[in-house]
């Protein structure tokens, strides 16, 4: 096989031990909030009577409760959380907010062909509403609509750029520009960048933590009420009332209708325990750039970055000139597990470190304040499922599968049409109505999981070339993406 570019031009081993000497393992969107926005909220002690009650304080469960309330401001929402607002997925990822729906046109094009027209505006659209949401709501999450540069770093991918283009222009989209060597570098000059296609519209950066800390005070202002260190137990619809009740450890809710917005964590329903698997995602962050190394590598346009491998690479910059770095290892524990001491992988930190050194050479010297990890909810179509169970009194959404940060909106209005039997365009896309295969139980998902894993890190060896696994897996519209 051959070798990557991270590989060919990997630095010394003084260098990475130098930048991480002093990392503290935390997370720096966490980290960064205010004190007004980390204040903790009541735990539930008793019962409450709701309209809407809604398991989960991440993005998807406070856009239920901040757009339920919009619909019907007499609705009386309380929202659930098991620990703090934002602290999972939703506080820790990269912060970038992407138009796509369907984890790109690629995975969309192969499962609902005859919708994507509809889904890429609906998709623009909600990129546009959460635009929009920081004026409407008076609202600081610190949105930046740059646009993307998807990178060649292999000879081979250069190709896959021209085609992306010219895919794009064929259908009358001229937002996406090919950008060959000279032009990536005079954007932002790294030595591994062979060509770039620069998506100028459909994706942006935000502050993740703040983005929750700001929809769970808009939530609050409108009237929800949201609980803290609330793990919801059980779900119980007994036939003759036509209610739901959420039952914690101190209290209960009875509701109406219920969103169960768990994402990652186990299904409060049976029936949604197979349908994603947690995998560990591990980021870094820089301390902020001087002027001189800013001017050292350009970016000045700011876009996300993101590479073209299958164990590919995240990044962009914060408000205060940091580089968040992350991705590349994509890591499953057998039996589904979420754990706090998967969060710790010093070698995934390692080689972060080596690969931003190696893509950014002339940054030598320089230190990473923070690192963390986090789990993701992937799903065997890489993109959010939808449903309603228990006679349509629950509704539910989830297997984000990393790219779920614009999605959990479009999730939202989805979920509500839904408990509100709203016939729409929303409800009526095949997208929306479909479910996933399930991944299989242990210690099938094991082997499954970690052999694609495997047949993925050697496509990258091997100019993408995809072997027969990934090739069977592909035909059955079934997979594990890194």
């Amino acid at each position: 096989m051959g070798t990557t570019v991270f590989e060919r031009r990997r630095p010394p081993a003084s260098v990475v031990e130098h930048s991480l000497a002093e990392t503290e393992h935390r997370v720096f969107w966490l980290d960064d909030l205010s004190d007004d926005a980390k204040r903790p909220r009541p735990r539930l002690s008793g019962e409450r009577v709701a309209t809407l009650a809604i398991v989960g304080g991440g993005y998807t469960g406070l856009w239920s409760a901040a757009l339920a309330k919009r619909r019907n401001p007499e609705a009386r929402v309380v929202l659930l959380e098991a620990k703090s607002i934002g602290w999972a997925a939703s506080g820790r990822n990269g912060g970038f907010c992407e138009a796509s729906l369907t984890h790109g046109r690629e995975n969309g094009m192969s499962r609902w062909p005859e919708e994507m027209p509809t889904l890429e505006r609906l998709g623009l659209e909600n990129l546009d509403a959460i635009e929009a949401a920081e004026a409407e709501f008076g609202m600081d999450f610190e949105f930046e609509r740059n646009g993307a540069l998807s990178l060649a770093v292999e000879p081979h991918q250069v190709a896959w750029l021209r085609e992306e283009v010219a895919a794009a222009s064929a259908r009358g989209d001229e937002s996406v520009r090919f950008l060959d060597e000279a032009d990536v570098r005079a954007e932002v000059d790294s030595p591994t960048y062979l060509a770039a296609a620069w998506d100028t519209r459909g994706s942006a950066i935000l502050h993740p933590a703040k983005l929750a800390a700001e929809l769970a005070r808009v939530a609050e202002e409108l009237g929800v009420e949201i609980f803290e260190h609330s793990p919801v137990r059980r779900i119980d619809t007994p036939g003759s009332t036509g209610a739901v009740t959420l039952v914690t450890d101190r209290g209960w809710v009875l509701a109406q209708r219920a969103v169960l917005a768990t994402n990652v964590f186990p299904s409060l329903l049976k029936r949604n325990r197979l349908m994603t698997v947690p995998v560990y995602d591990y980021a870094l962050m820089t301390e902020p750039l001087t002027a001189e190394q800013l001017a050292s590598i350009g970016w000045s346009n700011r876009q996300g970055l993101g590479d073209l491998a299958n164990q590919f690479h995240y990044y962009r910059l914060s408000r205060d000139n940091r580089v968040l770095f992350g991705g590349y290892d994509a890591v499953y524990h057998y039996g589904r597990r979420v754990r706090e001491q998967y969060e710790h992988r010093p070698e995934s930190y390692e080689r972060l470190a080596a690969h931003f050194f190696t893509t950014f050479p002339q940054l030598e010297g320089l230190r990473f304040s923070h690192q963390w990890a986090g789990a993701i909810d992937t799903s065997t179509r890489f993109c959010a499922f939808f449903g309603t169970a228990r006679d349509d009194r629950i509704a539910y959404a989830a297997g984000f599968t990393g790219l779920g940060v614009a999605a959990t909106r479009f999730a939202a209005e989805v979920m509500l049409d839904r408990l509100e039997q709203r016939d729409n365009e929303r409800t009526r896309l095949r997208m929306v109505r479909e479910r996933p295969l399930p991944f299989p139980p242990e210690p099938a998902a094991a082997i499954g999981i970690n052999a694609t894993r495997w047949s993925l890190d050697r496509a990258d060896h091997t100019e993408g070339r995809r072997n027969v696994l990934l090739k069977t897996l592909d035909a059955l519209g079934l997979g594990f993406d890194s």
